[in-house]
């Protein structure tokens, strides 16, 4: 399945030791194989998907590939107190996305073949992706996933909709629809991709940004006669026609009623380092309401961090530290 488990040592590596401290990465579970992962008493399982392919493929700024790493740094040493249930964590490794990452690497954007190319890439990684999470899920974990590119998404749904043998609905908390047409795979185009092959039932997007949503985007949603609705970033943060709770419940009362996926793209926190850093968004106390709320939710059956970019210095603490408190926000109590 291509994924590289981790062990203790390879968690240390990531871990400052301090006397008199537990950190997550000391206490949390690790395993070596998937039948250790089946015995495990843990219900979250931490996974990273290190690539920026399909952020490539959308011709988006790179760097996505190095959130998972960075995200490492900053879990593992997290205080493992009362609060947070390190215990209930498993944190299983990475998908091995090297070769993709290296194929696309060479590739020029100028080339004519160039979508072809990297869309054919983009789909060997939703094929890893989407054999890791139907193992995770049928194993009856919850899996965590750190990305890379919201092209995940695509592999995430669809494979918990293989686990369950039925399509799944999905919540995802974005500046961006990620609805775009279904031209060679990349970023943009997981959703409609993973709607229009019927792994993807209902879709509900949490803070749409007007700016970001073309006619064409807005006539796509409204063909699904309903399947595919949102709540505008504006109506809540402008016009006072709604408010971060309301969206939370809007969006459970449209998906959660059976087994939903909470996807989260970090540009929808304003400046956040990202792949699209945006100037206006959520503020970060707001996004990790949303993170709580729904990812508690008894019908929730995983969740998808993406889209942080690093890269640039003044961004890998920040970063780093906002996927670390959004995953302490589902462990935590």
């Amino acid at each position: 399945m291509n994924l590289i488990f981790y062990n203790r040592e390879k968690l240390k590596q990531h871990t400052k030791w301090r006397w008199g401290e537990e950190k997550l990465g000391e206490v949390c579970g690790v395993v070596d194989d998937w039948e250790q992962l089946a015995e495990s008493e843990a219900q979250y399982v931490l996974l990273g998907i290190p690539e920026d392919v399909g952020v490539r493929a959308n011709y988006g700024r790179v760097g996505t590939s190095k959130a998972w790493n960075a995200c490492l740094d900053a879990i593992c040493n997290i205080q493992g107190n009362r609060y947070i249930q390190a215990e209930n964590l498993v944190i299983l490794g990475a998908l091995d996305c090297s070769e993709e990452m290296m194929d696309a690497q060479q590739l020029e954007s100028d080339d004519p073949f160039f979508p072809s190319k990297i869309g054919s890439l983009v789909k060997d990684i939703d094929d890893k992706v989407t054999a890791v999470i139907e193992k995770i899920i049928t194993l009856n974990k919850t899996p965590i996933v750190v990305g890379g590119g919201h092209n995940n998404s695509y592999g995430n749904i669809k494979g918990t909709s293989q686990a369950y043998d039925k399509p799944i609905n999905c919540i995802n908390i974005d500046a961006h629809s990620d609805f775009m047409a279904l031209e060679h795979r990349h970023s943009s185009n997981g959703f409609s991709y993973a709607m229009e092959e019927g792994y993807l039932d209902k879709y509900f997007i949490l803070g749409l940004h007007r700016n970001y949503s073309s006619k064409t985007i807005l006539t796509r949603i409204e063909e699904t006669k309903g399947k595919v609705q949102f709540e505008r970033f504006e109506d809540i943060a402008l016009y006072g026609k709604s408010t971060v709770n309301d969206a939370i419940q809007k969006a459970k009362k449209h998906c959660a009623g059976t087994n939903f996926g909470l996807e989260v793209d970090v540009d929808t926190i304003k400046a956040m380092g990202s792949s699209a850093i945006s100037p206006s968004g959520f503020t970060m106390e707001e996004v990790r309401l949303c993170v709580s709320s729904l990812s508690k939710h008894k019908n929730c059956m995983y969740i998808h961090l993406c889209e942080g970019n690093p890269l640039f210095e003044v961004f890998e603490t920040q970063v780093s530290k906002t996927l670390a408190y959004l995953i302490s926000d589902i462990l935590g109590i």
